[in-house]
């Protein structure tokens, strides 16, 4: 084999060698991770974010080239995942549709939703519908893949090929199995939200800060994921960067929420931050109500808590058992039912869970029945109810 076209082979016209290869894939990869995280996810599904038509356009085209996805389709199937999240309707929950199908076969689960066309049209309202997404993204999709393949292959030669079905597994690896399978099955969680959702690291700098997914559905429309101050999202980062260039203009992020001292009664202020942050709300419960009565219980029982109540049960208790197998959810419900004192926090839990949930437009109403629902807190002989509702009513959204 003549010596040019062995080298043509083995490094294409770039000439890379193994490390050059390798700098190569962490950008490319790393670049289609931001096109879905920043442009198809914050900005397109959730409108937290709005890019340069240039900014937009590339990663529109990056995605189109490295994935073959389809923004609308994309957007509908996210936006339809939020709306049924943890149901049967859900298109990928491990919840329902198990954490092996999820993590190992999203792809496949991503093709099953495709396919549902009114699903698309309901939920991918507002995405891109130019001529170029009409002529050539929608129509095209594979055409961007088999282009990558090429310029790949004459750019590396055969390690281009490799690098090629590398990039090619990254989106369906990292999103579909990682941040859809285990961002619900494993990890931290910062709020209560009414789904299973999970912080994989608080350090979200490698699936371009998707790792932050349960902030994330507590806050869908917010442009930036990371909530706690020793949280970092990589993907903020780009837009304040964007945005310090004028490529990017920021629309939403979650609310801050401060806790003011000595409030007697629960005001508007209180109403509208606890409507902003009910997730919160029902954190707080978690640890400032549940947490110290559970271990109370403990030391009157004279036992360790774990033996009291395994740790899957006390989790259970903030959602009643919502997400416990059947044989589960009623040993929960008879071990509370033997405790008039957790029964007490459960109802109350209930009460206010209901409250924050209800549609009702009728704000006046709502303030009434939160006040009573403080009212009867700090009438109830239960001192971490008392303590909770005193800090209930101080809840007001930070004026930064």
């Amino acid at each position: 084999m003549p010596d040019a076209l062995f080298d043509f082979l083995t490094g294409g016209i770039a000439g890379l060698g193994w490390w050059g290869m390798l700098a190569v894939l962490l950008v490319v990869t790393q670049l289609t991770i931001f096109a879905v995280t920043l442009y198809l996810h914050r900005s397109q599904a959730h409108r937290g974010v709005d890019f340069h038509p240039l900014i937009a356009h590339f990663f529109r085209f990056w995605v189109w080239l490295t994935t073959s996805m389809i923004t609308r389709e994309w957007v509908a199937i996210h936006r339809k995942h939020h709306a049924k999240v943890e149901t049967e309707d859900d298109p990928h929950s491990p919840v329902t549709k198990g954490i092996d199908r999820v993590f190992w076969r999203g792809v496949e689960l991503y093709r099953e939703a495709r396919a549902l066309r009114g699903d698309i049209e309901q939920y991918g309202r507002g995405a891109p519908e130019d001529w170029i997404e009409r002529h050539l993204y929608t129509p095209h999709a594979n055409l961007g893949p088999v282009l990558l393949f090429v310029v790949n292959a004459v750019l590396f030669g055969l390690p281009g090929i490799a690098l090629w079905a590398i990039q090619m597994a990254w989106i369906p690896f990292w999103a579909a199995g990682v941040v859809n399978g285990l961002g619900h099955w494993w990890g931290y969680r910062n709020f209560e939200s009414a789904d299973t959702s999970t912080n994989l690291t608080p350090w979200a700098f490698w699936i371009g800060g998707e790792e932050l997914h349960n902030n994330h559905h507590a806050f869908p429309s917010s442009a930036r994921f990371s909530m706690r101050r020793w949280e970092f999202d990589i993907g903020w980062q780009a837009i304040r960067l964007l945005q310090a260039l004028r490529l990017a203009k920021v629309l939403r992020v979650a609310p801050s929420m401060d806790i003011r001292p000595n409030i007697a009664v629960p005001d508007a202020d209180t109403l509208k931050a606890l409507l902003s942050h009910r997730f919160q709300a029902m954190t707080d419960y978690q640890r400032n109500v549940f947490a110290p009565a559970l271990k109370d219980e403990a030391i009157a029982a004279g036992a360790k808590l774990r033996k009291l109540l395994p740790r899957r049960l006390r989790k259970g208790l903030v959602n009643d058992g919502r997400w416990l197998k059947p044989a589960c959810r009623e040993q929960l419900q008879d071990w509370v039912q033997q405790r008039p004192r957790i029964q007490l926090l459960v109802d109350y839990r209930a009460r206010l869970s209901a409250l924050l949930e209800a549609r009702s437009h009728d704000a006046a109403e709502r303030l009434r029945q939160l006040q009573q629902w403080c009212q009867d807190a700090e009438a109830s002989g239960s001192a971490v109810l008392q303590a909770y509702a005193a800090r209930l009513k101080g809840y007001a959204l930070s004026a930064a």
